[in-house]
């Protein structure tokens, strides 16, 4: 009898000690842009959704949702309609429905997560079913760069400037004045000339043939 009341003792102090396991999981993954739902472990659902965008990144760690509005519009971003709000930062983060779904699988808010309306519309309910204290949402992950993300060019040299033109030149894309205009000021005093004209040579910048540089004659008249 003793021994019993001991394992009992013992299963109920195991029990307060070990930690609470939520009944429904949220987990986002900032890095692919995508939730991973869980009920009781099992994963049930894998959606698209869009966090925040640089400049509004959505804050990583583990959160509690404590307030849900069926039909909540932001005070601070111009009225935009959240379709089923669960919040879960004292700051306004929440996990919504959105009217920009086309944007879903990349980062696009303002800090919150979004998720299409029927999505949203499927979390609502089970979150009513299982309670906000019975929730956990868990971010994780980093913003991605995304394929329209402006890339930053790299500088050309003063050679790959001269290069392309020279492309360009052969391919008959642009002549002589094109070419010489656009080269570095360095290389236009090494390609300056002289040039015929219908009264008479004039000294001006040119390259024809390519790669070939002259000497420039003596000024006539003393000039």
């Amino acid at each position: 009898m003793r021994l019993r009341r001991l394992c009992l003792l013992l299963a109920a102090a195991l029990a307060f000690a070990a930690p609470a396991r939520a009944a429904l999981l949220i987990e986002i993954d900032k890095s692919a842009q995508q939730m991973t739902v869980s009920e009781d472990g099992e994963t049930i659902h894998v959606w698209p959704v869009s966090t925040g965008k640089n400049g509004y990144d959505t804050p990583s760690g583990e959160y509690k949702p404590f307030r849900m509005e069926k039909d909540h519009f932001s005070r601070e971003w111009d009225d935009a309609p959240m379709p089923n709000s669960i919040f879960f930062t004292q700051i306004g983060h929440a996990i919504h429905g959105t009217f920009d779904e086309k944007n879903l699988g990349k980062p696009a808010s303002h800090g919150c997560v979004r998720l299409s309306r029927a999505n949203s519309e499927t979390l609502w309910r089970l979150l009513r079913k299982h309670k906000m204290a019975n929730t956990r949402v868990v971010l994780n992950g980093q913003i991605p760069v995304t394929a329209d993300a402006p890339a930053v060019a790299r500088r050309q040299s003063p050679r790959d400037i001269e290069r392309d033109l020279q492309r360009r030149y052969d391919a008959g894309e642009i002549d002589d004045d094109e070419f010489t205009a656009a080269l570095p000021p360095r290389r236009q005093r090494q390609t300056r000339g002289w040039r015929e004209y219908n009264d008479g040579p004039r000294y001006y910048y040119y390259r024809d043939p390519p790669r070939r540089y002259y000497r420039p004659p003596p000024f006539p008249f003393g000039w």
